[in-house]
């Protein structure tokens, strides 16, 4: 069997009255992650990850933030075309491990939803679908709730 690893790293700015989306669900906080898409900083990282296990470019190359199709669309949109980007290749995704960096808000009680819309845009089962987070011990612009950054490693394997 033929397997390959993935890593993907993405980070947004948090401004004030925007929606707070990670990993599909929104998150209930006074700001929020900004981009062209809806800024899912998780679901980035994954589609990275995803992309780069299979050597297919990054997720800017997919989908460019000057591409007007783009504009607002939610990132599960992106996932799962990733996913068919790999099977198109032969491949399926085994499993992802993911780590969300910031301050604020707490993600714990969002894993769990989170968890689910990655299982329903992916096709993985929720136990194969790592999601955590920590802090940045209030040090840089992840610290002064500036900026939000997840990373995500993947496997994939030859179906």
């Amino acid at each position: 069997m033929k397997i390959k690893v993935g890593f993907g790293f993405d980070v947004h700015q948090i401004k004030e009255g925007h929606p707070f989306i990670v990993g599909g669900v929104e998150l209930d906080h006074h700001a929020g992650a900004f981009g062209h898409s809806d800024a899912d900083v998780l679901v980035h990282a994954i589609c990275d990850a995803i992309l780069g296990a299979a050597n297919l470019e990054d997720i800017g190359y997919h989908f460019p933030n000057t591409d007007p199709q783009w504009k607002g669309i939610s990132s599960l949109v992106l996932l799962k075309h990733c996913i068919q980007l790999i099977r198109d290749k032969g491949y399926r995704l085994g499993n992802v491990d993911a780590m969300l960096c910031l301050e604020a808000p707490k993600i714990k009680p969002y894993i769990g939803q989170m968890k689910e819309k990655l299982a329903e845009a992916t096709g993985l089962d929720i136990d194969d679908i790592s999601i955590k987070a920590t802090t940045n011990e209030t040090m840089g612009f992840v610290g002064r709730e500036e900026g939000v950054v997840a990373y995500a490693v993947c496997l994939i394997e030859k179906v």
